[in-house]
């Protein structure tokens, strides 16, 4: 699937988060003759821990916001494919400032779709959310319109730009997510909070992210969703895998109860989307609806019974042993 980078300029929007790093690693560690890697973000001091880090003439560094249109528009200038991973992606944030999750999930989405398109770029893929699935917090609900931005340009035909969503759920060890929190609470002693033992979330690792976002570049067409059947976990299975690790057995655990905005239980895809996606070994396929813009079709017309049909959910999909939750923490 890396073989796409061969003497191509690839650009990262908000390449310096937990998915640009290890993609920027990832490209390196293929040995490809890319031409070039930029990475696009606001924050310039992790942008020159990451320019030190990496000490690469071949990786360019762009300032900028993808809500400023024209900062956007220079670095896309001569790409071949984007990346698109920029987003507020905290929950609590996104919440009490639900307009600037708009400003940048939604809006920022637009303005790097319209100038890709413009700059004759190859193909997009942006990064969603399992939040976009039945959103019950402003993050999810920006993230929603994201993809609804990204699979509108894409059947709009504005250029020969194709544009791609993959959707997954957090990134087991990523800055933000449940296990190093976990981690930390155990190696200062203090109890474990949980929020409830039933709650369950997939646990997918940066390595089968990654897989996902490579595997939509090189097999997606304009306008489809991939999703990675990804395994799962309850909240119960994951502290008694992290105390096993760590030689605490009986370790204290502290019930918190569930936040404001989280799920107990976490949505891939929804029933109406499972009904039409194809799926393969590792991936669920969505295909766009291509009835066009005679309005008629979607009154006039329907589709096929719901009865027989499931969400995709992080309680419905393989759950995890203790050992195999166990063996994956450790790869991360």
């Amino acid at each position: 699937m890396i073989k796409n980078f061969n003497n191509k300029k690839i650009l990262i929007v908000g390449g310096t988060g937990s998915f640009g790093k290890a993609m920027v690693q990832r490209v390196l560690d293929s040995k490809l003759n890319f031409s070039e890697i930029r990475i696009f973000s606001r924050d310039e001091k992790k942008q020159d821990d990451l320019r030190k880090e990496l000490n690469n003439s071949k990786i360019k560094f762009y300032i900028g916001d993808i809500r400023d249109i024209s900062s956007i528009d220079n670095a896309t200038r001569e790409i071949d494919y984007i990346f698109h991973a920029a987003a507020l992606k905290q929950v609590p944030s996104c919440e009490f400032y639900p307009l600037e999750a708009v400003k940048t999930n939604v809006i920022g989405t637009q303005n790097l779709i319209e100038v890709a398109e413009k700059n004759k770029v190859k193909k997009i893929v942006c990064l969603s959310t399992d939040k976009a699935v039945y959103p019950i917090n402003a993050m999810g609900i920006s993230k929603a319109m994201m993809e609804k931005i990204a699979i509108s340009k894409s059947l709009q035909k504005n250029g020969n730009t194709e544009i791609c969503v993959t959707r997954y759920g957090n990134v087991m060890g990523s800055r933000g997510s449940v296990i190093p929190l976990l981690i930390n609470q155990i190696k200062s002693n203090k109890p474990m909070t949980i929020t409830d033992s039933n709650m369950t979330r997939f646990m997918m690792t940066m390595d089968e992210a990654l897989e996902l976002v490579l595997y939509a570049l090189d097999k997606g067409k304009n306008g489809q969703i991939f999703i990675k059947k990804t395994d799962a976990s309850n909240l119960k299975v994951l502290t008694k895998s992290l105390a096993k690790i760590y030689g605490k057995k009986n370790y204290p655990i502290k019930i918190i109860g569930v936040r404001h905005g989280e799920k107990l239980h976490e949505t891939l895809m929804n029933r109406e989307e499972r009904l039409a996606a194809k799926e393969n070994k590792s991936y669920f396929i969505i295909s766009p609806d291509l009835r066009d813009l005679n309005y008629d079709k979607y009154f006039s017309k329907g589709q096929i019974k719901l009865s027989n049909s499931s969400d995709y959910t992080s309680l419905n999909t393989n759950q995890l042993t203790i050992e195999e939750l166990e063996k994956k923490i450790l790869k991360i």
